[in-house]
C-alpha cells in the first residue's frame, strides 16, 4: 500500500516490470521490465559508453569546423587567397563526418567506464581540458593548411595544387586525429589499433575518396583540385603526424597532473 509514496519520495523510484503493481510502475522512475536488479548496472554501463562515445565525437568534429573558419579568417586579415574553397570545405564536412566520425559511435566500452565516479548532472559537456584540446587542434589544421598553401604558391606550384594540399592537410589531419579521439584520456597506443574494425573501414574508404578527389580527371573540375607528387604528400602527412603526436603529449601530461582520472 505505500509502494507509490515510497517510489515518489526516493531520489530514483524503481519498480518491477513483472512482479509490481500498475501504481507502482506508474509512479516509478524506472521499471525493470526482467525484475532483475543486475539490469541496471548494464543500462549505467551502456549510458556511460553511449555518453562518452558521443564526447569523443564532438571533441573530433568541432576542431575542423573551427580551424575552416580560422582559416579563412587569417586568409582575410593578411590579404591572401582562401587555401581552401567553399566547394572543398563542404566536401571535407560531408565525407569525414560520415566515414571518419561516424565510426567513433562503434568504439568499445573502456576498460574502467564501472570505476570512474557518478557524473554530475551540472557538469558541462566538455571539460576544459577538452577545449583546449579543440581550439588547439583547430589553430593547428589551420595554421598548417595556411603555410603549406602559402609555401607551394611561393614554390611555382600550381593554384590548384596549393588548394588541394591544403584541403588534403584537413582530411588527413583529421583522419590522425581520429586515433587521438578514440580516447579522450588514455593513450591511443592502448587501445588495440585494431580493434574497431569499423574505424578502419571508414579510414580505407575516405582515403581512396579522397585519393579519388585528388587524381581523377572527371572530379579534378568539381573540387578545383589537381594531381599532386610525393613532394607534396610529405607537406600534407607531416602536418597530420605532428597533430597526432601533440594530442598524445598532451593527454600523458594531463594524465600526470591528474593520475588517479
Amino acid at each position: 500500500v505505500n509502494d507509490a509514496p515510497a517510489l515518489k519520495q526516493a531520489d530514483i523510484g524503481i519498480a518491477m516490470g513483472i512482479t509490481g503493481t500498475d501504481a507502482a510502475k506508474e509512479t516509478a522512475d524506472m521499471v525493470l521490465t526482467d525484475d532483475n536488479f543486475a539490469s541496471i548496472r548494464g543500462a549505467v554501463e551502456e549510458g556511460r559508453s553511449v555518453y562518452e562515445n558521443l564526447i569523443k565525437f564532438i571533441t573530433w568534429t568541432l576542431p575542423t569546423n573551427f580551424g575552416e573558419g580560422l582559416v579563412v579568417m587569417i586568409a582575410i586579415l593578411i590579404g591572401i587567397t582562401l587555401p581552401i574553397l567553399p566547394v572543398q570545405i563542404l566536401w571535407i564536412n560531408m565525407s569525414t563526418a560520415v566515414l571518419l566520425g561516424l565510426m567513433l559511435a562503434f568504439e568499445k566500452r573502456e576498460k574502467n567506464l564501472m570505476n570512474r565516479k557518478p557524473r554530475s548532472s551540472k557538469e558541462p559537456i566538455l571539460s576544459s581540458i577538452l577545449i583546449i584540446r579543440i581550439v588547439m587542434v583547430g589553430f593547428l589544421l589551420s595554421l598548417s593548411a595556411t603555410a603549406a598553401h602559402m609555401y607551394a604558391l611561393e614554390t611555382g606550384r600550381s593554384q590548384e595544387q596549393a588548394h588541394t594540399i591544403a584541403m588534403n592537410i584537413f582530411v588527413f589531419g583529421e583522419m590522425f586525429y581520429l586515433f587521438n579521439s578514440r580516447s579522450l584520456k588514455g593513450s591511443a597506443f592502448f587501445r588495440g589499433f585494431f580493434s574497431n574494425g569499423w574505424l578502419w573501414s571508414g579510414v580505407i574508404l575516405m582515403t581512396v575518396f579522397q585519393i579519388l578527389v585528388t587524381y581523377l580527371p572527371l572530379v579534378q573540375p568539381v573540387f578545383r583540385s589537381a594531381s599532386l607528387s610525393l613532394e607534396d604528400w610529405i607537406l600534407v602527412i607531416t602536418p597530420a603526424l605532428a597533430i597526432f603526436t601533440i594530442v598524445e603529449l598532451e593527454k600523458a601530461f594531463t594524465r600526470r597532473r591528474k593520475p588517479k582520472e
